[in-house]
């Protein structure tokens, strides 16, 4: 038997990162589908690369758009950046992370300040433009 795409480890991290939604009392509508079947498909379609409307139904993690919604509305919270900080912070407890070949570029850090702005560059033509206003 196949190993499954979310072990108990993976998902003891995950679930309590995961907000819980709480169903409409008036016109609840469909069952909400289990968080981690979900995460199973994400998992499916970004390990393989299979576009999200091919994602096979016998896997039983849903639509392939139920799994994007999903992925979207994680990702809107935050879920994926906390995963992020705390894998980091567990990876770094264990002295698992060399940081001195880590990089930070300015989609992680803000750079203050930035570079000086260049002059405005000269106009080459023999004479300024009439006004249009």
């Amino acid at each position: 038997m196949a190993r499954p795409l979310v072990s108990d480890e993976l998902w003891e991290l995950i679930e309590p990162l995961i907000p819980q939604v709480k169903r409409r009392y008036r016109y609840p509508g469909r069952r909400r589908l289990d968080d981690r079947k979900v995460l199973t498909g994400i998992l499916f379609v970004l390990q393989t690369g299979v576009p999200w409307e091919y994602l096979p139904q016998e896997l039983g993690c849903g639509s392939g758009m139920t799994c994007w919604r999903r992925l979207h509305e994680w990702q809107q919270v935050g879920v994926w950046q906390r995963l992020h900080e705390l894998l980091l912070a567990r990876l770094n407890e264990a002295d698992r992370i060399d940081w001195s070949r880590a990089a930070i570029d300015s989609s992680h850090v803000r750079a203050f300040g930035g570079a000086p702005r260049p002059a405005r560059a000269r106009s080459t033509a023999p004479e300024a433009a009439p006004s249009t206003t």
